[in-house]
């Protein structure tokens, strides 16, 4: 018997098929009424971005800010910011807002990888703790609204979680020691709320993170260690809270390290050279703390420092001769300090307005009126 062989155009009209079949897979009546319950538990009233949310349509195609799986039909992504250049917000001119809560149906999409929900302002309730049971999840976005409560414990069963950002809220309650077991963490901000307690003490876990932004809390405790073994981390931001102790040594070995905000807390104890030496680091605000001793002679030819802030403390002795050897020092602030002795001339001092050295104990010449 002669083997039949399939034709190269059929092979063709076969991958066509398959392809059509996925493109106009439609969307899983199941997420279709998670979603529907997720509306109905939000109002939007000045864009109309649930307008688009209509019965007669397909979830996948003509939602505004849902995306599905093309295979499965399964929504994957829920993207609804209240400030964006999309035509929706350019044709209203305005940017939105949103009120309601959060509906625990949310969880029911079990295939979501995205839960964007941020810049709404008026959004209130708790976060679902139901949440960390959608295993898929990579983002996490529910930035500048006015959710209460805590994190969810079990924040950390979101195993694949790589963006976490709450920042600007009214959240309460300490940092989940959970939180630490997100080892896919690429960006964790939580300013601008009102969490407790210390930084767990096994933060430097969270080996992939490169930003953490926790400003703006109340947060208590001191810095700690294990955060030195955090190789990736490039932002970190612990200002305006209550943060005691020393700046660690370590610090100035971070060598990504390019922005460090330390500014309003209580820490103690000098400036460490290293951290100053570092040639990665572009912007440090220390300012507005209680640190002591001199400014660290340690600037040099690969000193690059957009910013650096030191005042507000009791820092004395001499402005180092050094920082006029540095490659560039585009802000400097020492004023509010007990510095003394004469300016140093050239450049940074030379673009530098006299308010840079306000308020100290007996320093003269440069921009200030004060004769050596």
């Amino acid at each position: 018997m002669r083997k039949l062989l399939a034709s190269p155009f059929s092979s063709l009209l076969a991958v066509v098929f398959i392809s059509v079949i996925s493109v106009v897979r439609c969307c899983s009546p199941e997420d279709q009424t998670a979603l529907n319950a997720f509306k109905s538990s939000l109002s939007e009233p000045n864009l109309g971005i649930f307008n688009t949310w209509s019965e007669n349509t397909d979830c996948c195609k003509e939602w505004y800010g849902i995306s599905c799986d093309p295979d499965s039909g399964r929504v994957t992504d829920i993207l609804l910011r209240g400030e964006s250049e999309d035509a929706i917000f350019q044709k209203a001119g305005r940017s939105g807002y949103m009120s309601g809560s959060i509906d625990p149906a949310v969880c029911d999409l079990t295939a979501l990888t995205s839960l964007v929900l941020a810049d709404w302002k008026g959004i209130t309730g708790e976060i679902p703790p139901c949440i960390t049971s959608l295993a898929s999840l990579r983002i996490l976005d529910l930035a500048g609204n006015k959710i209460t409560g805590e994190i969810p414990a079990e924040i950390g069963k979101l195993s694949k979680l790589a963006v976490l950002n709450l920042a600007d809220n009214q959240m309460s309650g300490e940092i989940p020691s959970s939180l630490t077991s997100l080892v896919e963490l690429k960006h964790l901000e939580l300013t601008e709320n009102g969490i407790t307690g210390v930084i767990p003490a096994d933060f430097g876990s969270l080996k992939m993170l490169s930003r953490a932004l926790l400003g703006r809390n109340e947060l208590t405790g001191s810095i700690p260690e294990s955060i030195s073994g955090m190789e990736r981390l490039v932002d970190l931001d612990l200002s305006r809270n209550h943060i005691e102790g020393p700046i660690p040594e370590w610090m100035g070995n971070m060598k990504v390290l390019s922005l460090l905000n330390l500014d309003c807390n209580s820490l103690t104890g000098s400036i460490p050279g290293s951290l100053l030496s570092n040639p990665g680091l572009d912007v440090a605000n220390l300012s507005r703390n209680a640190l002591e001793g001199s400014i660290p002679d340690v600037f040099g030819s690969k000193t690059y420092l957009v910013s650096l802030d030191l005042s507000h403390n009791s820092l004395s002795g001499r402005i180092p001769d050094s920082l006029s050897s540095a490659k560039f020092v585009g802000h400097l602030d020492i004023s509010h300090n007990k510095l003394c002795g004469r300016i140093p001339t050239g450049s940074p001092f030379d673009h530098l307005e006299a308010t840079s050295f306000s308020d100290n104990q007996c320093l003269c010449g440069g921009p200030l009126m004060t004769l050596c």
